[in-house]
């Protein structure tokens, strides 16, 4: 059995949410008919021609890529230009097109966390964590022969989830009292006489997002004609997602040996990797950013660490942090070390965390024996082809 393009996307959605990604990002299906059948699926860092003839040749009907084909706003997908004739191709061909980028960064099991599991860091946490989803807790004061009736609706509504349990409420019991006026319609006491009731009080967690649906279940199942409760915002505490990771590695060794421990991890490429400071420096807590990290050297000063992975590493940042780390170590070791891959070789050790990820969700959701195929691209599709080696007596003069 297989599922449907639309089947798919949410699935995919799920894991890399939309809403997570970048305000600039443009991520999710780019091209594809929702209601045809998904059986094989190609995963690569970037949708360029070389993916799609593999992708044809396959037979694939999706194809899942980390870089967005359409970044900035097009106003045609004429097949005169290379985009608008990739994509025609992807069309008649009957194969879709979606892609998580900025989204799939910062998700638990994304580029960030496949490329510090790729160099085997331990006790990884976000370099820069994202905020945790906006919380509610809602505190309702009920007869205590109805609380569980109360708690069964809140979690209906969505309340009381706490990770990988549901129904998660706190009760404890007290005594509320209250005088109906003339014109209630108490379901427990008269008019005009005061009442003295043992009560429930309930607390339950829930989203923010969630806040009027719960409010509403609340009421629905509350016995009384004004039930008695609070909504209480709680405070925002960093997250478990978000850009970059820091980890440490299960033994200290030199940078040197840390570098070539990062090229045997990641693709080979034109580039290579390179690497800054002191090559017999030790190396043990390292941060990773999958793609371009520059912008991200303040985070990676905070966090302290003795190294940082990432790619695209431009002359002057690079060389401004470096100088920093050397003034302020004062002739001590200068920390944070860079070691710097091509873009293409971060962050492709995702592909295939994701392909895993997609056959379990698929397995999970459908009927049994529903599944997909998935296959990750071993092209390489870093733009750089080669390098030229520098002749060993250069011109005169130069270094």
């Amino acid at each position: 059995m297989s599922l449907t393009l639309a089947d798919v996307v949410r699935l995919l959605d799920r894991r890399y949410p939309p809403a997570t990604a970048q305000s600039w990002d443009a991520v999710g299906l780019v091209a594809g008919d929702p209601d045809q059948p998904v059986r094989r699926v190609l995963l690569a860092v970037d949708p360029v021609a070389d993916v799609v003839d593999e992708a044809v040749a396959w037979g694939a009907d999706l194809v899942v890529t980390h870089h967005p084909l359409l970044l900035r706003p097009v106003h045609s997908v004429a097949a005169t230009t290379f985009k608008g004739a990739l994509l025609h191709r992807l069309v008649r061909a009957g194969i879709g097109l979606y892609t998580a980028h900025t989204n799939a960064d910062a998700a638990a099991g994304g580029v960030a966390d496949a490329l510090a599991e790729a160099i085997g860091l331990v006790d990884t946490r976000p370099l820069e964590p994202a905020p945790s989803e906006p919380l509610d807790k809602h505190v309702v004061f009920v007869p205590v022969e109805a609380a569980g009736a109360l708690v069964d609706a809140l979690a209906a509504a969505g309340a009381g989830a706490l990770g990988e349990y549901s129904r998660c409420a706190w009760t404890t019991t007290g005594e509320g009292t209250f005088t109906p006026s003339e014109h209630a319609s108490p379901a427990v006491g008269r008019a005009g006489m005061a009442e003295t009731v043992v009560e429930a009080r309930v607390e339950m967690v829930a989203p923010r997002a969630r806040r009027a649906a719960v409010v509403t279940a609340m009421r629905a199942a509350h016995p009384y004609e004004e039930p008695a409760f609070d909504v209480l915002e709680l405070a925002a505490w960093p997250g478990s997602t978000g850009i970059g990771r820091v980890g440490r590695l299960p033994e200290p060794q030199t940078l040197r040996a840390f570098a070539q421990r990062v090229a045997a991890a990641t693709p080979p490429t034109a580039q290579g990797v390179r690497f800054a400071g002191d090559p017999e420096g030790i190396v043990e807590t390292v941060a990773v950013v999958g793609g371009s990290g520059d912008s991200l050297f303040d985070e990676v000063r905070r966090a302290g660490v003795d190294a940082y992975v990432t790619a695209d590493l431009r002359h002057h940042p690079a060389s401004e942090l470096r100088e920093r780390a050397a003034f302020e170590s004062r002739g001590a070791a200068a920390r944070p070390y860079l070691v710097d891959l091509a873009h293409f070789a971060s962050e492709w050790p995702w592909l295939a965390h994701a392909a895993r990820a997609l056959e379990a969700d698929v397995a999970a959701s459908g009927a049994p024996g529903t599944t997909v195929e998935t296959r990750v691209s071993t092209l390489t599709t870093d733009p750089w082809a080669g390098r030229a080696a520098a002749p060993t007596d250069g011109p005169e003069g130069h270094p």
